[in-house]
């Protein structure tokens, strides 16, 4: 059998990054067992009912499978809890809004304020990307008490909390090159340096779409049999 036509076979199957795994691993098992290479005729067929009855591919799939299950579950949590978009909020959520997830960045912004406004639209466009933090905002006229306690003199204030603690902020645009033209890129990188959104892989969002949006299904599915699904 003819590893590199094993692992050609199995990445045209429906399967994707598991059964692209499972191709390299069941390669590495031949050549670890020492078993004989295949005539060089690149035609042979490969006998996948054996292949997919093999131990060792079932239990790379189970673990695959529990792997983005698990993620699944995890980003649905996160989701209930107000993650992923950008949100408006009241002075009177503040407190749970903040201490109920791990990371927070908050914006205290004015309405009439045309650089609030350029940090909305950043701070939009992270949201969705950058499921683990929190992204909310706070019109600051609406929230004296707050803007008090943090001490919030310049707007636009983004505030990061860490468990409920403001760890660090960015006041106007002096972090962001003092213009009004950055990039939202260069937001990232700065959040990423200051710690509070996590630095994602370069094929990590092409990779996210199609399992992410399947192991939705798979956990609405597990959590209530009778649904239908999308």
């Amino acid at each position: 059998m003819d590893p590199d036509s094993v692992k050609s076979t199995l990445s045209n199957l429906a399967f994707g990054n598991v059964m692209a795994a499972a191709a390299r691993d069941y390669q590495k098992e031949l050549l670890a067992q020492g078993k004989p290479q295949a005539s060089s005729s690149f035609n042979q067929e490969v006998d996948l009912d054996e292949l997919m009855d093999d131990p060792e591919l079932e239990k790379l799939h189970a673990d695959r499978f529990a792997a983005l299950k698990k993620e699944a579950e995890k980003r649905e949590a996160l989701k209930r809890q107000g993650h992923g978009e950008y949100r408006e909020i009241t002075e009177g959520d503040f407190l749970g809004e903040v201490t109920s997830s791990e990371k927070v960045i908050c914006h205290f912004y004015h309405q009439e304020f045309y650089r609030c406004k350029i940090m909305d639209k950043h701070l939009k466009s992270l949201a969705p990307r950058h499921i683990g933090t929190k992204f909310i905002k706070v019109d600051a006229e609406n929230a004296p008490f707050f803007i008090a306690k943090l001490g919030v003199k310049t707007l636009p204030c983004v505030i990061l909390f860490r468990k409920g603690i403001a760890v660090d902020r960015l006041v106007g645009f002096q972090d962001l090159g003092g213009k009004d033209d950055f990039t939202t890129k260069t937001m990232e990188v700065l959040l990423i340096k200051k710690g509070i959104i996590s630095e994602k892989k370069e094929d990590e969002d092409e990779d996210d779409a199609g399992n992410h949006e399947n192991m939705r299904r798979v956990v609405r599915s597990s959590m209530n049999p009778d649904s239908d699904s999308d």
